[in-house]
């Protein structure tokens, strides 16, 4: 089940590392889970019951991105 966040809420949502890089809906694995992922970092932000938890010691470090590229998983494939 994909998550359902505002557009304008995840549009201002930033990850609360030092660099505050976007966040997207999802996983790297799987674009439909409770998740919102750094675009940067790659860390993987848990939601509870709709509600985003943006802390640090609460996201898991995502095994398909390596810190300081670029994540163009998300773009749109031409």
């Amino acid at each position: 089940m994909a998550i359902t966040l505002d557009a304008q809420l995840l549009e201002i949502l930033a990850c609360p590392s030092p660099d505050h890089a976007p966040l997207r809906p999802g996983t790297p694995g799987d674009a439909d889970a409770e998740a919102l992922t750094c675009t940067e970092c790659g860390r993987v932000y848990p939601v509870r019951d709709g509600i985003p938890v943006l802390l640090l010691d609460e996201a898991v470090l995502s095994g398909d991105h390596t810190p300081g590229e670029p994540d163009d998983s998300h773009a749109d494939s031409a």
